[in-house]
């Protein structure tokens, strides 16, 4: 079956609906799993050759909020109002989650630990949740805004089996002598530096917003001059969720848009809808391969990645290691006479358009990654792309879709913890972190203060002004 694209809006989710969704039940095995993945983009009508979820594995990635709590105000956070009064969910309950992750999806999973910022977590605890990840064959992120992620932490979180490090830096999160979204290139050279030489895959979120839209190919063209560590580059459009103060985005910010100030960043066309990642809608995925700082498409050729995904074994690559994934794509070619041959024709083609490049960076290539992520507004939720969704989130009771979740954060922040004891199981509240007899339900606090959501569009309007008048 072959989608059409599924690019026109989908049908909205009614608030009753949003009300009553439940997160994911448990399927029976991994092979159900996968199954279901398929089952549940194909009912999307975005079931293709070159689809990822269903074919390669049950979800793209899970998150895994260890804390609400963080360093930054960003205007655009997704966060609840309530979110900074809720306490540190027990290491107990958050390796039972791992584990129900590891139930739901198995091994080679993407966990993104994030929060809040995972880093303000006690350094002890942090280690642990990403040595369990990594013990039970899943894939540990850490997505942070780099604040407390020095260098120190980050060689031991890679020594407990950390195969990411995602740094969140953009105009939104009002940063202090910032004026500026390329400005921010400082924080960033900044975070390289200290993620360079480390057994880390590491990549870079950028909220997408009418103030630094425009700047988007300039930070492409950082990456792209960066690209000897930076793996991927993350660009997230905004949406009215959470606590957001900046509202609904404009008409100007769309998925195509994007693209094309990535291309013009990149110097050249990058295809990106050739792989597809859960919904059309959702995610686009491009790749580019970048040989004396000039950049070449690298999934140009939809037949030959087509003819790969079909018939190439299902492979582990360990994105630490720039030579074992050659290497191990490297095997699994081998396999096949066909696939050798298609593998061949490809990268004797792409030698011959980059050769002048090639022989000026004496055969040095990097690869860059680019994913736009289209997230949905909490009132304009689409149906088919909830069920479609390669982004979960893992509450206490399972995962459930990210947007989903953003739009009913609440419920599910402020459910009570069960925790197991010597004398069986009891309560923890989230506000107060005290222990109650039995669960009473979500607890109900009274209405969120709008003071800080007021404050941060004061100082929004503020930066936004002082940058015009400059």
């Amino acid at each position: 079956m072959v989608s059409s694209g599924g690019l026109s809006c989908g049908a909205h989710m009614a608030p009753h609906e949003v009300h009553l969704a439940q997160p994911t039940a448990r399927p029976p095995d991994y092979h159900h799993a996968l199954s279901a993945a398929r089952h549940r983009v194909t009912s999307a009508n975005q079931w293709t050759e070159s689809q990822l979820m269903g074919r390669r594995w049950p979800i793209g990635c899970v998150a895994l909020e260890i804390t609400q709590r963080c360093n930054l105000d960003c205007t655009a956070c997704y966060l609840s109002e309530h979110s900074e009064a809720v306490k540190d969910i027990p290491l107990e309950e958050l390796f039972r989650r791992i584990d129900l992750i590891f139930d739901h999806y198995g091994p080679n999973t993407n966990v993104q630990v994030t929060g809040g910022d995972p880093t303000l977590r006690k350094r002890d605890e942090l280690v642990a949740i990403v040595r369990r990840l990594s013990q039970k064959s899943m894939r540990p992120a850490l997505l942070t805004n780099g604040i407390r992620a020095k260098r120190e932490l980050l060689v031991e979180l890679a020594k407990a089996g950390l195969v990411d490090v995602a740094f969140h830096v953009d105009i939104t999160q009002g940063r202090k002598g910032y004026g500026s979204e390329v400005a921010l290139n400082e924080v960033r050279k900044e975070y390289i530096e200290r993620a360079r030489g480390l057994p880390l895959s590491v990549m870079f979120n950028t909220t997408v917003v009418d103030r630094n839209f425009e700047e988007i190919s300039e930070i492409v063209e950082f990456f792209v001059r960066n690209c000897d560590v930076v793996r991927l580059a993350s660009f997230q459009l905004q949406a009215d969720t959470g606590r957001t103060v900046l509202g609904r985005r404009s008409d100007a910010i769309t998925i195509q848009s994007v693209q094309e100030q990535i291309e013009k960043g990149a110097r050249s066309p990058i295809s990106f809808d050739t792989l597809r990642v859960g919904h059309a809608r959702c995610n686009r995925y491009g790749m580019i391969f970048v040989a004396n700082n000039r950049a070449y498409d690298a999934l140009d050729d939809r037949r030959s990645l087509e003819a790969l995904l079909k018939r190439m074994p299902l492979l582990s690559f360990d994105r630490r290691s720039r030579s074992k994934v050659i290497a191990t794509f490297v095997k699994g070619i081998l396999t096949s006479p066909y696939l050798s041959f298609k593998a061949a024709g490809w990268l004797l083609r792409k030698a011959w358009q980059a050769k002048s490049d090639l022989w000026a960076a004496r055969g040095r290539v990097n690869k860059l990654s680019f994913v736009i992520h289209n997230f949905m507004d909490a009132c304009r939720l689409e149906r088919d792309r909830v069920d479609a969704c390669a982004f979960m989130a893992m509450t206490g009771r399972g995962p459930i879709s990210m947007c989903l979740h953003n739009a009913k954060r609440d419920a599910f922040i402020l459910a009570p913890v069960r925790l197991s004891g010597p004398e069986g199981d009891c309560f923890r509240t989230p506000l107060s972190g005290e222990p109650m007899e039995k669960s009473a339900g979500t607890h109900r606090p009274p209405n969120p203060n709008r003071r800080a959501a007021k404050a941060r569009l004061k100082r929004a309007l503020a930066a936004a002004g002082a940058a015009v008048a400059g």
